[in-house]
């Protein structure tokens, strides 16, 4: 009961739902940790719509983030650092392009709308959470109110902080968003006329004769594009070839990960203690003093919980048998088997906590505490209504307004103090006990009582020896000063692929590394080798091995692309091959040269005549084509009812058509009313999207995001 004890003592609702509001999403990468704050003199870490953001202010709301998220339990890695710190900068981003929107169209939330938000029908999901009756399901809005009422009070306390100083403000933030939202979506509307000449364009049918001159015919060693075609194209569509701001580098990995000797080193070490494992019975300290990865709760665990490939050899074991060292998740594993019982996968309970200390602070002397239970026990002996005595002595304030009841799951049982736990588990239905706790987060008396439990099956108390298969140290200083010697004797691109040629090395290649990636595509996480290549220049090489995960890794910068229009060698891959169809259209333009029948087209081509009969307005497909839409669209010009089209460059080939006949298709089915209902109903969809429209409304604005030169 420690854990959940403690956080409903500490409001711990409102620490989450300032997580869950104030700073959503976040997860990203470590920094400002054993190094100076910031890279140079300036403190802005970004600029948005003119607005700079202040990296010191930045830097406090990702620590207060963090911690919160380290009270939660949650793994505090790169990647998790690094999704914080994106969840800040986005919540900066968009508070800098929809500020001024709001006031534009007077968009603000009352101190009344604020009230319904926390007390009304519809309260955000952790106070909801937190203030239901577990009788009747509802939301208790008076609960919630009296706890917020109670914190207005606390003004110098953390808590207080976080909940008036961010939870409310994104509560309001986030109802601005929704007000903007529902007036876009409100704004959606579509014309009559546009529906009556969508469904008039649809209803069309062509009829064609064509010929289909593919660009295969045209042999593409024929044509060359050289860069100043690339460079001329790109600007012309400068557009449609943005580019990030992005670095390619070729590197070399010295594998510095276990070898065979390693793991032979790691099992012998587990070998050595299985007779003392087997034997101790003090199996907590054991896993202590020999450097178990796993430690020993002693809990049961229910049979359909335990998720191992060695399961059938665990189950099989009896009382005081060991199974091991096997593998498993780069451990080796030493199981033995402490006890077998069944057990209930859920319980309910009701209790009375009378504390004598909280937080290891002395509240009231243990002997008071102990008499003060033994007359609770007696009074409920003697009849006393247990909700009324909850009510006036419990100091379990989580619980108070529910009758001191819980509902816990089995999954929970290492969470909850060890002997409340037992009593609920391990006990049976309508057992009335009294136990002691005595932990860092109280210490004091639990009445308890066991109200139901369900879903009872078998459950293994098994303790788990492991040790990691790591590198020894010989490994792990080998491959460094590989590595190391590797970097010395290569200090520019000819040395750099000459040694990794002539040490038959593997010459690697990163491309598209951003400025803020936690990791390197194919490496593994590493933000020390994202900062050094975007700190270096085109054709530095580090001068000493960098550390990624279990390898070691000598990077040389090969390009940088700065962000903006893309450079040649970026949108050569994409452009080529339109410039080379442009070319081809030009030469079998060329090769059509004045026919003006579509016979005399399929005659100069050496082409065959095709026809096509049932061509829809509404349709982007041609059967036995293709994707054509220019093609599609030249099928509906009445012009091509007397005389051939011109060539047309579709995307696979040229085609020259000539209409045969055009007629409406009749479609009993269309209703102007339903279609136009649809439409709006699209319309209404795309508006309805918050993420959406911030990353529309981002292009509208100048965005400077320098978070790279900082973390």
């Amino acid at each position: 009961m420690s854990i959940i004890q403690t956080i409903r003592d500490k409001a711990a609702w409102i620490i989450i739902g300032a997580i869950a509001l104030a700073l959503i999403a976040f997860i990203v990468q470590d920094a400002f940790q054993n190094q100076s704050m910031f890279r140079g003199s300036t403190t802005t870490i970004g600029v948005v719509n003119g607005q700079d953001i202040d990296a010191v202010s930045f830097e406090e709301k990702f620590k207060r983030a963090e911690e919160m998220y380290r009270q939660q339990g949650y793994p505090l890695n790169d990647m998790m650092r690094g999704n914080i710190r994106d969840g800040i900068w986005n919540e900066y981003v968009d508070e800098a392009i929809m500020g001024d929107r709001y006031e534009d169209l007077g968009i603000s939330v009352s101190d009344k709308e604020l009230s319904d938000i926390l007390y009304g029908a519809n309260p955000p999901q952790d106070l909801r959470q937190q203030f239901t009756d577990p009788k009747t399901g509802q939301y208790d809005p008076n609960a919630a109110y009296q706890q917020i009422q109670a914190l207005r009070k606390q003004k110098s306390s953390p808590m207080y902080q976080s909940f008036f100083g961010q939870y409310l403000p994104a509560l309001a933030t986030q109802r601005q968003k929704e007000k903007y939202v529902s007036l876009l979506a409100a704004s959606s509307y579509v014309p009559k006329w546009m529906v009556d000449r969508i469904l008039t364009d649809n209803s069309q049918r062509a009829a064609i004769s064509y010929v289909n001159i593919p660009y295969s015919t045209v042999s593409d060693s024929s044509i060359r594009i050289n860069d100043k075609q690339i460079t001329d194209y790109v600007a012309k569509h400068a557009d449609e070839y943005k580019q990030e701001q992005t670095r390619t580098i070729e590197y070399v990995m010295f594998d510095a990960g276990p070898t065979k000797e390693d793991s032979n080193a790691i099992l012998n070490q587990v070998n050595a203690v299985k007779d003392e494992f087997r034997t101790t019975d003090d199996i907590a300290a054991f896993m202590v003093r020999n450097g178990s990865e796993t430690n020993f709760t002693g809990a049961y665990e229910q049979k359909s919980k335990i998720n191992s490939q060695h399961a059938d050899s665990l189950f099989s074991l009896k009382e005081g048998e060991m199974t091991g060292p096997y593998l498993e998740g780069g451990n080796y594993v030493v199981a033995r088997l402490i006890g077998k019982r069944t057990m209930p996968d859920s319980v309910k309970v009701r209790h009375i906590l009378i504390k004598s200390a909280d937080q290891g602070k002395p509240t009231i002397p243990d002997s008071i505490a102990k008499k003060r239970m033994d007359s609770v026990t007696n009074a409920i002996k003697g009849g006393a209504n247990f909700d009324s005595m909850v009510v006036r002595y419990s100091d379990d304030q989580g619980s108070k307004d529910k009758g001191g009841e819980y509902d816990f799951a089995s999954a929970q049982f290492g969470q909850i103090s060890k002997e409340f736990a037992e009593v609920a588990f391990y006990g049976s239905v309508g057992d009335k006990k009294v136990v002691k706790v005595d932990n860092s987060a109280y210490s004091g008396y639990h009445y308890i009582e066991v109200l139901g439990q369900k879903k009872f099956e078998p459950a293994f108390n098994i303790a788990y020896f492991t040790k990691a298969i790591v590198p020894s140290d010989e490994t792990t200083n080998r491959e460094m000063g590989i590595a190391s010697q590797f970097a010395a004797e290569s200090r520019n691109k000819k040395q750099f692929d000459d040694n990794a040629r002539a040490k038959k090395y593997n010459k690697l290649i990163a491309v598209d590394v951003k400025p803020l990636d936690a990791t390197v595509s194919n490496l593994g996480s590493s933000r020390e080798l994202v900062k050094w290549i975007f700190d270096a220049k085109t054709g530095d090489i580090s001068e000493r091995p960098i550390p990624v995960d279990d390898k070691f890794v000598v990077p040389m910068l090969t390009k940088v692309y700065e962000e903006g229009t893309m450079s040649v060698d970026k949108a050569r891959p994409m452009v080529e091959t339109i410039l080379r169809n442009q070319l081809k259209a030009e030469q079998i333009t060329r090769k059509i040269g004045t026919a003006s029948t579509i016979d005399a087209v399929a005659k100069a081509t050496s082409s065959p005549l095709a026809k096509s009969d049932s061509i829809l307005f509404g349709t982007t497909f041609i059967p036995n084509v293709g994707q054509e839409a220019k093609v599609i669209g030249a099928s509906f010009n009445k012009t091509y009812q007397t005389r051939v089209s011109p060539p047309i460059a579709g995307n696979a080939g040229v085609f020259v058509l000539k209409i045969d006949n055009l007629s409406a298709v009749s479609s009993a089915d269309a209703n102007p009313a339903q279609q136009k209902e649809q439409m709006e109903q699209m319309q209404q969809r795309a508006f309805s999207d918050p993420r959406q429209i911030t990353e529309i409304l981002k292009k509208t604005v100048k965005i400077k995001d320098n978070r790279y030169k900082f973390f």
